[in-house]
């Protein structure tokens, strides 16, 4: 068994929608960022890396390399599982939590669990999405940005 952790934060910038574990959610605006700025999945990439021992997702996706400008974040996900799968390791579970007052993830929490354990390849008992807020303290109170961590266990692959 192996645990890793991660963590990731973006400003808001201009846009209507933010993507938050693959899934495009409506918000008054987007986020700045070389990729797609999905937090949740750039904390889960890094989590996975984490637990593997094989860095940060800064050193296998940089943001600096043109490949990744816009990229969909769930391309991170997929690369790092392939990682994973020649290291003879599987994902046991994931647990994600979104910091930030705004978006609300109620409404489309169980389409991210849906899409979380779809990328991870696991079911969807073994993802848990969670929200929380800074209670209006700091740079995530005052609604600047928004932020995510993850933890991950991997598994030896049977």
């Amino acid at each position: 068994m192996r645990v890793g952790s991660g963590f990731d934060v973006h400003a808001f910038g201009p846009g209507e929608h933010v993507m938050l574990g693959g899934v495009r959610v409506p918000h008054t605006h987007g986020v700045l960022a070389h990729s797609d700025g999905d937090v949740l999945l750039h904390a889960l990439t890094d989590a996975l890396l984490g637990a593997a021992g094989l860095g940060d997702i800064g050193q296998h996706f940089r943001d600096t390399d043109p490949r990744w400008k816009g990229a969909d974040s769930a391309r991170f996900v997929q690369a790092v599982l392939a990682m994973l799968r020649e290291r003879g390791l599987r994902v046991g579970n994931a647990d994600v939590t979104l910091i930030a007052e705004r978006p609300k993830v109620g409404p489309y929490r169980d389409a991210i669990r849906a899409r979380i354990a779809e990328l991870l390849e696991v079911s969807g008992q073994a993802v848990n999405v969670k929200a929380t807020t800074t209670e209006r303290l700091g740079f995530l109170g005052r609604t600047e940005g928004l932020a995510a961590q993850a933890v991950v266990l991997l598994l030896e692959s049977p």
